[in-house]
């Protein structure tokens, strides 16, 4: 049988590969959430689709790739599809644009292909192999991406579906009357109403997934001091980067296209597992659906 410190230093490993700091805090995220968390996809019915909501610079990435090592680990075949995967082709998105000049960045409601993604997630359920797992490269177009050919999956028995509002539902208009900051004006107010609108095209998606478990920083605001930092040691590393009035408008962009406190706040009670990450960017509390108090 195959022992924990086996697979910790396959995740080690990982770990050092994604450039993880900090041995203690990756260990810890090992035993508290990792382990547990591929356990329970273990002995989970298959197929089964995970879904994970994750707002930018919490870990979502992270995560896919160690549950996959883990998985993998145990002879337990994965694919990791991001909704990045189903971004529309760049001529589409460029006609998109001349209707609708306010979806600048490709990523709000409305820039996805979901017919292809509901295709390629009801293949999987059905054990439809070789399966045409779609791709997106960022680089192409000056950084406006295009569709690239997909990758052909032989087999798998778990799929994680990621991506910044994966799971994320439609809420009453009412909600856009006092929004947050920046939601400030009303073509900001029309802007959010007009993605919440969108959120409808995608419940189809969201329906393929079985469980989805939210990555919630303790404050939605820590997105924006990530990415700075990010964006800092890129450049730094002399790979480029925005500098922080660009990261400010991003983020800020796609705040106001769904908003954190409006959109996530209402799925905390109706996920499968809600994991809190501080400041940091270590681990806070975890809780089960239908528990109040956090399972670890």
């Amino acid at each position: 049988m195959t022992s924990i410190i086996e697979i910790w230093t396959e995740v080690a490993r990982e770990c050092e590969i994604l450039r993880l700091g900090c041995p203690d805090s990756n260990f810890a995220n090992f035993q508290r959430l990792w382990l547990p968390l591929a356990t329970n996809l273990k002995n989970k019915r298959k197929p089964f689709v995970q879904g994970i909501l994750a707002p930018q610079g919490t870990g979502k990435t992270t995560l896919t790739r160690i549950l996959k090592t883990i998985l993998n680990h145990w002879d337990i075949p994965v694919i990791v599809f991001s909704i990045d995967d189903l971004y529309k082709t760049y001529s589409q998105r460029q006609e998109l644009r001349q209707r609708d000049p306010r979806l600048i960045w490709r990523g709000p409601p409305g820039t996805h292909d979901i017919d292809l993604g509901r295709q390629v997630i009801t293949d999987f359920k059905r054990g439809e192999f070789p399966l045409s797992l779609p791709g997106f490269d960022k680089s192409l177009h000056s950084g406006q991406g295009d569709r690239i050919a997909p990758v052909e999956i032989q087999s798998a028995d778990i799929l994680l579906l990621e991506g910044w509002f994966v799971g994320m539902k439609p809420v009453q208009s009412n909600s856009f009357d006092s929004p947050p900051d920046p939601i400030v004006t009303p073509d900001d107010q029309q802007f959010a109403r007009d993605c919440n609108d969108r959120l409808w095209d995608y419940l189809p998606l969201w329906e393929c997934i079985d469980e989805l478990l939210i990555l919630h920083p303790l404050d939605y605001r820590f997105s924006l001091q990530w990415r700075k930092e990010a964006e800092r040691k890129m450049r730094l590393q002399g790979k480029g980067g925005m500098s922080d009035s660009e990261i400010e408008e991003f983020v800020k962009y796609f705040w106001k296209a769904l908003h954190p406190e409006i959109f996530i706040q209402p799925l905390l009670q109706e996920a499968h597992m809600v994991v809190e990450i501080k400041n940091d960017r270590t681990t806070g509390k975890i809780y089960a659906k239908d528990r109040d108090e956090p399972i670890v």
